[in-house]
């Protein structure tokens, strides 16, 4: 019974192990990507990034279908110049770029749907939309596992300098270096986490098995490498669970693996062993003279 509940579906299903392997790689890089969004304050910028990908995933389907090369291409093309314009829109204006990111969020929602609705079903918008990682190809698969490496490396390669500037910008300034290079390489680094992400989870979904580990970890340690360590496994767990669930509940997977995800963090929040409703509970009164 426990074997055709935990192991069976993966044991007797190709398409099960392929997505198990998908949600390994997705969480090793996108937990990652998901610390550094938090630590840099810029989870609403994320969803705005997650969400500029649709209209390159749906000019990609406009003009080849559901490949995934032309919509991933696509995606990170309208991801790319989506951060870049919002970059240079706060730069050159008084507009702050949260608030540019958020403008941008609303105008590529919407003019990814239409560009869908002029050739695709409703059925094609869902997959866009919400993904489907139950259907990840080994063309999927390799994309998925290229995209790890490179995040990983790319990390490893402007750790020290990310860190710093996520906890004092000032300092990188007052050495003569330029904050603003490691600030476009992490944004690259981020769509293309979520290029890889969105064939699996679809647009809308493709930021939560990113971010809710990422902010669940935050109640258990402090240092990056530390939440990074935990929130790799608390996505890949909710991914396993959400996989399982999904095949023999019959639900659409990403989504649960994203409510999954949001238990993890509920818990978190209030388990946690620091900053959580536990841990504030839990401090000693003191008494005042």
């Amino acid at each position: 019974m426990l074997y055709d509940l935990l192991i069976g579906p993966f044991a007797d299903f190709g398409f099960m192990r392929r997505a198990l392997v998908a949600s390994l790689a997705l969480s090793m890089g996108g937990a990652s990507i998901g610390v550094f969004l938090i630590l840099r304050r810029m989870t609403l910028m994320g969803d705005a990034l997650a969400h500029a990908l649709l209209p390159g995933a749906a000019l990609g389907f406009l003009l080849g279908g559901l490949s995934l090369p032309a919509m991933s291409l696509g995606g990170f093309l309208a991801g790319i110049a989506t951060a870049l314009a919002s970059g240079a829109i706060a730069r050159f204006t008084s507009m702050r770029e949260d608030a540019s990111f958020g403008a941008a969020y609303l105008t590529s929602l919407a003019l990814g749907v239409m560009i869908v609705s002029f050739r695709g079903s409703a059925i094609d918008l869902m997959n866009i939309l919400f993904g489907a990682i139950l259907a990840v190809d080994n063309t999927a698969l390799i994309l998925v596992a290229a995209t790890t490496t490179v995040t990983l490396a790319g990390l490893a390669a402007i750790y020290r300098p990310l860190v710093v500037e996520c906890f004092n910008p000032g300092f990188l300034a007052a050495m003569g270096v330029r904050g603003s290079r490691y600030h476009y390489l992490f944004l690259a680094l981020a769509v293309l986490n979520m290029v890889a992400s969105f064939q699996a989870l679809g647009t809308l979904m493709a930021l939560g098995l990113m971010l809710l580990p990422a902010v669940a970890a935050s109640f258990w340690a402090r240092e990056v490498w530390s939440m990074t360590a935990i929130a790799a496994p608390m996505a890949f767990l909710s991914a396993t669970i959400g996989l399982l669930v999904s095949f023999h509940a019959g639900l659409p997977s990403g989504p649960v693996i994203v409510l999954i995800a949001s238990l993890f963090f509920l818990g978190s929040l209030l388990l946690g062993s620091r900053a959580s409703v536990r841990a504030r509970l839990s401090q000693r009164v003191h008494l005042r003279a």
